[in-house]
């Protein structure tokens, strides 16, 4: 099999085997079931404000990045196909899912004319005999199709971006699967605030039954009691109503004990795990009780250094690899200069190296990824 339009000798034979297609998503737990991507991102993703805004951070700021390069490439990476963003939808899959998979869409002369970031929950690699990939079927309901690796020219016409997976061949691992435990605490925590809230925001009190003759109280009277404290004292609206209590009833108020309110400080424990999973600072996602960075503009630039640009550079490189078979030379790249995030790391080199006398002009521009002057140029 060619890759990106080369072959070089004897490579079809020096290839290693591959392992067997495994499962497209590594399953994490919520609870004590095994949980399908598709079941997972409907549970616990959609729900959770912090797992959202912690993928929106780090893809966001992929598909605004400006980027470096020919302007043919740039303007087709940056063009929004079926009104999706390539780069930032690429980025949220790889967090999620762990595999992103872009199909090469040509136009009659057999030119590149868009991209288009597959749903890589319905995408399955088809391998050939030795476990290298050959194909891929896509699949939609009942309907499936297959999409070549490559043409019979060996250009790619899908892409296939995936993280590290120690355990698998063919598909990567999301951190979707590994945040699952922390997303689903940090949802019961939040349904166990509305419960509170619902019954007035505390569990109130009891009402006790005590005649004094040591009887008790009837299935029938249990039951419309009940359905009275229901119908009203529960709930937010009637927080704080004053009840009329019949005769042998008492009410017993409650308080919830120090260890009862450890929920709090479980959901503040399971947000700061959710964002350590997609590489987000907490401070950036306004959590309490979060120190590590001295104030917000040192976070957000580490979340620029240390999750936004190295996702960044596997996507580009992978889109740039690819389209080189259309394009001599193509490659991409985040244009570092244009970061506002950045700018006070840019100011520090340039004074650096401004200060370095023993260094050339030519040299001080090489390290500053200026072009050189010519002979003659002004």
């Amino acid at each position: 099999m060619k890759w990106f339009g080369w072959k070089a000798a004897g490579r079809e034979e020096s290839r290693p085997a591959l392992g067997g297609v495994r499962s497209r998503f590594a399953s994490g737990f919520a609870g004590t079931a095994p949980l399908s991507y598709d079941a997972q991102v409907r549970s616990l993703y959609l729900g959770n404000a912090i797992a959202q805004r912690a993928v929106r951070l780090i893809a966001d700021g992929i598909g605004d990045a400006p980027l470096l390069g020919p302007p043919e490439i740039v303007a087709l990476v940056q063009a929004r196909s079926g009104g999706q963003a390539l780069c930032a939808s690429v980025a949220a899959q790889l967090l999620l899912h762990g595999n992103a998979y872009v199909q090469l869409l040509t136009d009659a002369r057999g030119d590149v004319a868009e991209l288009f970031a597959l749903r890589p929950e319905r995408v399955t690699v088809e391998p050939d005999a030795a476990g290298w990939p050959v194909a891929y079927r896509y699949g939609v309901g009942e309907r499936t199709v297959r999409l070549v690796a490559e043409d019979p020219g060996g250009r790619p016409q899908v892409v296939h971006i995936k993280t590290f997976h120690p355990l698998d061949d063919h598909y990567g691992l999301g951190s979707l699967a590994s945040a699952a435990g922390a997303m689903a605490l940090h949802n019961a925590a939040s349904a166990w605030n509305t419960a509170l809230l619902d019954n007035a925001a505390r569990p109130s009190g009891a009402l006790v039954y005590d005649p004094g003759d040591g009887s008790s109280l009837s299935r029938e009277q249990f039951e419309r009691l009940r359905a009275e404290m229901d119908a009203g004292f529960a709930g937010a609206r009637n927080a704080g109503r004053p009840m009329l209590l019949e005769g042998g009833l008492k009410w017993q108020p409650l308080s919830l004990s120090p260890a009862d309110m450890d929920f709090a400080a479980m959901k503040a424990t399971a947000a700061r795990e959710i964002a350590t999973a997609f590489g987000v600072p907490p401070m950036l996602l306004g959590l309490p009780g979060d120190a590590t960075y001295a104030n917000y503009r040192e976070a957000n630039r580490a979340l620029w250094r240390l999750a936004i640009l190295p996702l960044a550079g596997s996507i580009l490189t992978a889109l740039a690899q690819a389209l080189s078979g259309w394009f001599e030379g193509a490659a991409l790249s985040v244009d570092l200069d244009r970061i506002t995030a950045l700018a006070e790391d840019r100011e520090r080199l340039w004074a650096q190296v401004g200060a370095a006398d023993f260094l050339s002009a030519e040299e001080k521009r090489a390290m500053l990824g200026i072009a050189s002057v010519g002979v003659g140029d002004a």
